[in-house]
């Protein structure tokens, strides 16, 4: 069934729910570049996107392309050395059930492409995939205005959100990449992207490889009750 054919046959709560059921965050794309005119059209979608008294703060550079190769090569020579310098402060440690929520998908990750368990190599090769964006044909590099601070980043996810919410129903795979932002000085002169503007995260975005092994888990979420607090 079409994404077309579905909507016809479904309420929008449904299509909805099917649509963020379909998404996960692929790991392995086919070079094939996407139109320019479905880039847009997920921008455009993505631009509905509500915001803190409608700043809409977010602003995304897209690579297509040659670029998108320099932009890779670039980056993955970057990558081999240094300790992450993100605008946004990275998690400071990973406790409880964020860490066992963390481990799992990891775990998930390398058993379906063959990594053991303590090979730290064959994890550090997988890792380094971040950097060649997984071999998708574009990525998005989404920024916020300084002043903004964390609400301005929070009406970012949203936008990130919408975006690859867009892009599956336009067919388009994508994954929501917090370790470009790690090199956030390289982006900034990279991009030439102005000091009051901070890197919020990359989006991978293109045609899925649907033979990689990568790409063959889907995560699993809590349920309600865990997330969920009444109040009479």
């Amino acid at each position: 069934m079409t994404v077309q054919d579905f909507a016809r046959e479904t309420d929008p709560a449904e299509m909805l729910e099917q649509l963020l059921r379909d998404r996960h965050s692929c790991r392995a794309f086919l070079p094939d570049p996407v139109d320019d005119e479905v880039i847009e059209r997920i921008l455009g979608i993505a631009q509905l996107t509500p915001s803190w008294c409608n700043t809409q703060p977010w602003q995304a550079i897209v690579t297509r392309g040659a670029g998108t190769t320099r932009f890779r090569d670039a980056l993955l020579e970057q990558a081999r050395g240094g300790p992450p310098q993100p605008d946004f402060a990275f998690p400071t440690g990973f406790h409880g059930v964020y860490q066992a929520r963390r481990r799992t998908c990891g775990y998930q990750l390398y058993d379906a492409v063959g990594v053991a368990h303590g090979d730290r190599e064959a994890s550090g090769r997988q890792a380094r995939e971040n950097f060649r964006l997984f071999g998708a044909p574009h990525v998005a590099i989404v920024t916020s205005d300084a002043a903004l601070g964390p609400y301005g980043a929070v009406d970012c996810g949203a936008f990130v959100t919408s975006f690859m919410l867009a892009a599956r129903a336009l067919g388009i795979a994508s994954i929501a990449q917090a370790a470009l932002a790690g090199f956030a000085p390289f982006l900034h002169t990279y991009f030439g992207i102005p000091e009051d503007r901070m890197v919020v995260c990359g989006i991978s975005f293109g045609l899925e490889d649907t033979a990689h092994p990568a790409n063959c888990f889907r995560t699993g979420r809590a349920p309600l009750p865990e997330v969920l607090t009444w109040h009479d």
